[in-house]
């Protein structure tokens, strides 16, 4: 158990939204213990739960009974996780959290720049788990193994020269989380192959994609070097994940493995670790 915490003061960020194209600002403001991360747009509030997670291509989407909803939350909720915060409210002024530099790094900097304040209700940060969960489709899956400590292992194929196949393995410690998750896993950048760009457009998705909030390759280089991490397609999935999970609120004390998985196969391996630790 630890206590839990808040941001210590409101901050704000604007930018695009990746699929609608729209200038999008947000702000995050300190909420009271036990309120969790949740999302204000148009007057409807949108808990960042499980329960919300809604269908939806190359993000994740959150919607309320009554249809109120929220796109591409998962690097700003990945940050604010990996940072160690359980509870904020976040005001949108449209339906798409903007995707910045295509990283958790800006999101991480104005939360380090704030600062973090804590409160006096407690509650677990990592869950035990008693039983392997596992969800797959095709050939990716993700996977939960109980574990003595945290262990995350993504994998990614691409029939590409410059990604090729990538594992990454991380293991945070339990008492440096915060820390290695701004330094190893906050920084990495969505990718694409610059051959998916126009099939995605013409599905009315990454209308605000450009060679500054993502990297992109063709089938044998990067079109906007350099990497910050060699791996750093791996670790972004990595980040996407973390991003998804936060929707439980806690992390499975599990070695957690993930191969060629998309968002709709984390919320779904979310959903069964929900029902598994409940």
């Amino acid at each position: 158990m630890a206590n839990q915490q808040t941001i210590a003061a409101p901050f704000s960020l604007s930018g695009i939204g990746l699929h609608t194209g729209e200038a999008t600002s947000v702000r995050v403001l300190p909420s009271p213990p036990d309120t969790g991360r949740y999302f204000v747009h148009d007057g409807h509030s949108i808990p960042a739960l499980v329960s919300t997670v809604s269908p939806t291509q190359l993000s994740t989407e959150l919607k309320t009974a009554t249809g109120a909803s929220v796109r591409t939350v998962e690097h700003l909720l990945a940050a604010l996780f990996g940072m160690g915060i359980d509870n904020a409210r976040i005001e949108l002024d449209r339906p798409e959290v903007p995707i910045l530099d295509g990283s958790a790094l800006p999101w991480v900097e104005a939360i380090a720049l704030v600062g973090i304040e804590s409160q006096t209700v407690s509650s677990p940060i990592f869950k035990p788990l008693s039983q392997t969960i596992s969800v797959q489709h095709g050939d990716g899956f993700v996977v939960a193994l109980p574990a003595n400590s945290l262990r995350f292992t993504y994998g990614i194929e691409f029939d590409t020269e410059a990604i090729g196949k990538q594992w990454f393995s991380w293991a945070p410690s339990a008492t440096n989380f915060f820390a290695e998750f701004a330094r190893e896993i906050a920084p990495a950048r969505t990718f694409t192959l610059a051959q998916y760009i126009e099939p995605m457009r013409a599905a009315g998705l990454i209308k605000g994609g450009n060679l500054e909030n993502a990297i992109v390759c063709d089938r044998d280089r990067w079109l906007n070097p350099p990497l910050r991490f060699q791996d750093e397609p791996c670790r972004h999935k990595l980040l996407d994940l973390i991003g998804d999970l936060s929707l439980l609120g806690f992390l499975p004390q599990a070695h957690i493995l993930a191969f060629k998985a998309s968002h709709t196969l984390h919320t779904q391996f979310a959903q069964a670790i929900w029902t598994a630790c409940k």
